[in-house]
């Protein structure tokens, strides 16, 4: 089998080589009778919502709580041709003349209903620290920051910039910018004060909100300094609003400089909110501007917050006795839609928690879901593969998970071998596992299986969701048959589409609209295979494709190769320069507890690290060339203690390419742990 996939819109001139399928998924898990009999979500859905996907939205908007209701469910503008020569902007309205508020949707209207004794938050600081927040507390606390927030000067359409950890008041602060009718922009608290500094200039943010310091891997760390820098010299900036959560000593800028607790805790905890237009913008996230800066997405009200109250009610099939706990920052749009807006928006008990899965200990995550009894478990393949490589013999038994009900994964294709890793382990070899695809431009899922219908195959996303579709396309835009991949476009977006990129809307015409304009097609950036069922297998972005001596081969299938050896925990693959075939594989990879060279860190003595791998390369190298073929070898197998990853969980492969191609090395700022480059560039010299 094989697919057709170019390499990336600037060299689509000409046909490019077809991109192997490496890799064959057999194995399939139906979903379990008893799950499927109280799914919220039957197999009805999906042909209802394809049938009228105008009707079907309208229904899963009125979930809400509207003030006025809309005239008109949904205009399109494509791109179009102008009489000058340019071309238009795309234009998408949803749900015209309806008015609402999300905060209110998100909290409020459960107190309304009675419910305001359920908690809402549940907080685990890193230290150890613990708070349970009622609906109704949850409303008071943001009501009292709306008052403060107004009494600062900030109103309707003005920018706020959150520079916060996971702590209960990054999610009263967000919900209150929505309440009052600005605009939020999260950013990694992880953040280096140049990429915080372009997104307060970028939006013309009025208000950053930030802390004194932030706990991380047992330390305090400090973020204001890093906040003051940011804003030295920013006009927009009238007031930085702090919060104490170290205690850290601080510089202090009498006038802009506002404590939390001297502004917001001594307001009113009643609050009368407005109620805005449904494309009213909700909140700006950032790409991560690996390839150019970062794009300022733009999100509104009722679209997004419509498409994901449905979508995490649907894939998590969302129950109030559930505790819903997504891993994610909450800076990532992960965490916007189902850590912030879908679980609230559906009054739903959930898990926060600020500090690393292995501070304390390596099972901090497993007492976290015991204590609080966590029901839907949403985390990132990097994490789960970290986790086979902590507990390589099965998790301790003396912790008790047996609340959860559904697992999820997001942020990049899951291997095979760590999808069943996690089923075997976290879902006792039983549970559903909900493999989300989506984009911060798309605001919300829009692959994932339903957990009551839905046929499981590891690695696999399987089918759009009820009221969107996705499908794969050829360089002309033609969809290419089972069996076969290309381009995943979104050929129907939903509701929580993001509009446009803050100030530049034609960038967001060339960077998605473009490509397939004739077809209207928005272009994910990513490529994958439909397998002969027609369930989807994502391949990654489309730059990530590896042209060896003409062979166009997918960097996460040979990942999921790797990985399936019984000496590898993680890997990841690159395409590197080489002067014969133009690239060549590499592959980082982590060896397995017990494998060669796993037995130091590689910082100490660089070189005897590499003479311990040795036998570990070789084994690999032949590995792939019998599981996939000679084509795949890598040329160069580097044997690391870890990998570069981000916050969100996902391997920062770019930065392994600079370190194989000898260049400096780009912004590390959002990483985990900053110092992992350093260390496998140090083995990579000595090799």
């Amino acid at each position: 089998m094989s697919t057709t996939l170019p390499a990336s819109p600037a060299s689509l001139s000409a046909p490019e080589p077809e991109l192997q399928a490496l890799l064959a998924e057999t194995r399939a898990f139906p979903a379990p009778a008893e799950f499927a009999a109280t799914a919220n979500v039957d197999g009805t859905w999906k042909a209802r919502a394809d049938a009228d996907p105008e009707a079907f939205w309208a229904e899963q908007a009125r979930r809400l709580d509207w003030a006025t209701p809309w005239h008109t469910t949904h205009t399109w503008e494509p791109v179009r041709e102008l009489a000058d020569g340019t071309l238009s902007v795309p234009r998408a309205e949803w749900f015209a003349g309806g008015t609402l508020n999300v905060a209110v949707n998100c909290v409020d209207r459960h107190v309304a209903a009675g419910r305001g004794d359920k908690v809402a938050l549940y907080f685990e600081g890193e230290p150890g620290d613990r708070r349970e927040i009622t609906y109704l507390e949850l409303q008071e606390e943001v009501s009292r920051a709306a008052n403060a927030l107004t009494e600062l000067g900030i109103g309707r359409g003005d920018r706020v910039v959150i520079y916060l950890p996971v702590i209960p008041e990054t999610v009263v602060a967000t919900l209150a910018v929505a309440r009052i009718g600005a605009i939020h922009s999260l950013v990694f608290g992880g953040f280096s004060a140049e990429a915080l500094r372009f997104r307060v200039e970028d939006t013309g943010a009025k208000l950053l909100i930030t802390t004194d310091g932030q706990f991380r891997r047992g330390s305090a760390v400090a973020v204001k300094a890093n906040a003051d820098a940011a804003v030295a010299g920013v006009d927009s900036i009238e007031h930085v609003l702090v919060i104490r959560r170290t205690g850290s000593e601080i510089d202090w800028t009498p006038g802009r400089d506002i404590w939390w607790h001297e502004s917001v805790e001594p307001a009113s905890p009643v609050h009368n909110p407005e109620f805005f237009d449904s494309e009213n913008p909700l909140f700006i996230i950032y790409t991560s501007g690996t390839t150019g800066k970062p794009k300022g997405l733009v999100h509104t009200s009722g679209g997004y917050l419509t498409q994901a109250a449905f979508s995490h009610w649907a894939v998590f099939d969302a129950k109030d006795s559930d505790v819903h706990w997504c891993t994610a920052d909450l800076a990532w749009v992960t965490a916007h839609t189902y850590e912030i807006y879908g679980p609230l928006a559906n009054g739903l008990s959930q898990v926060i928690y600020e500090g690393t899965p292995n501070t304390p200990h390596p099972a901090r995550h497993l007492e976290i879901i015991e204590r609080y009894g966590v029901t839907t478990y949403y985390t990132a393949p990097t994490l789960i593969r970290t986790l086979a490589t902590w507990f390589p013999d099965g998790l301790p038994p003396e912790y008790d998970l047996s609340s959860l009900r559904l697992l999820g994964t997001v942020g990049e294709a899951i291997n095979p071998e760590a999808w069943v890793w996690f089923r075997e382990n976290f879902g006792r070899g039983e549970l559903p596992i909900v493999d989300t695809w989506w984009q911060s431009e798309t605001g919300s899922a829009i692959l994932a299986p339903l957990p009551g219908v839905s046929t499981l195959k590891p690695g696999s996303a399987t089918r759009a969701l009820p009221g969107v579709s996705a499908i794969i396309v050829d360089e002309n835009g033609a969809r290419v048959p089972y069996g076969s991949g290309g381009y995943l476009v979104v050929d129907r977006p939903g509701p929580a589409l993001a509009r446009t990129v803050w100030g530049d809307p034609e960038r967001y015409r060339d960077s998605y609209w473009t490509r397939f304009r004739e077809q209207g097609y928005f272009f994910s950036g990513d490529g994958a295979k439909w397998d002969a069922e027609g369930d989807i297998w994502v391949l990654g972005r489309v730059d990530d494709v590896i042209n060896v001596s003409g062979h166009r081969l997918s960097t996460i299938e040979i990942e999921s190769s790797l990985v399936a050896h019984p000496d590898v925990a993680e890997a990841g693959v690159v395409g590197v320069h080489d002067p014969i075939t133009g690239q060549a594989i590499a592959a980082f990879v982590i060896p397995a507890r017990n494998a060669p060279g796993a037995a130091a860190d590689g910082l100490e003595d660089p070189a005897a690290w590499n003479a311990r791998a040795a036998a570990l390369r070789e084994s690999l190298r032949a590995h792939i060339g019998t599981q996939i073929g000679p084509v795949a070898k890598p040329r160069d197998v580097i044997v690391v203690p870890d990998l570069p990853k981000t916050r969100s969980g996902k391997i920062m492969r770019r930065l392994l390419v600079d370190i194989a191609d000898a260049r400096p090395l780009g912004d590390v700022t959002s990483l985990q742990d900053d110092t992992v480059p350093e260390r496998i560039k140090r083995i990579v010299d000595a090799r």
